[in-house]
């Protein structure tokens, strides 16, 4: 976490926020550029493989995490990318330690996996609503209709 320490020292606010990113889609495209737009740097935890299916199935995910993490690493917006294999990025968040924490609407700040570690360091937590319409899951869903 060399990089995290030159940013800080260079006054840069640290945002942190995670994800499956499974099939990349209009809706992650605006989380992850809303995320950003919270302070400087843009970190983003991509669940591994196996952290993907205990969360959400073993048929999930449906593309391989380099791949995934190579998808989030290309945008602009985003800065710096992580794979964890936790349920949780909480031990990913506590070695970062973002000034910033965000996560989508689907979450409350007490559900946040992290947000008291953020908080009681200086941080804050955001919640980001969600783009009406676009959601992996649906996407799959809609497929198998087909």
């Amino acid at each position: 976490m060399r990089e995290c320490n030159v940013w800080r020292a260079t006054q840069k606010k640290i945002v942190f926020t995670n994800g499956c990113f499974d099939i990349l889609h209009h809706g992650h495209l605006d989380y992850l550029a809303n995320a950003a737009d919270f302070g400087n740097i843009l970190i983003v935890g991509v669940n591994t493989d196996s952290s993907v299916q205990r969360i959400k199935g073993i048929e999930r995910p449906l593309t391989n995490e380099n791949d995934r993490a190579f998808q989030v690493a290309s945008l602009l917006c985003v800065d710096a990318v992580c794979l964890f294999d936790e349920d949780t990025p909480e031990d990913l968040i506590k070695l970062i330690k973002p000034d910033m924490l965000v996560k989508g609407g689907d979450y409350t700040i007490d559900k946040i996996a992290g947000a008291e570690f953020v908080q009681n360091n200086g941080g804050a937590v955001a919640v980001i609503p969600f783009v009406n319409g676009y959601s992996t899951t649906g996407i799959i869903e809609r497929i198998r209709r087909l």
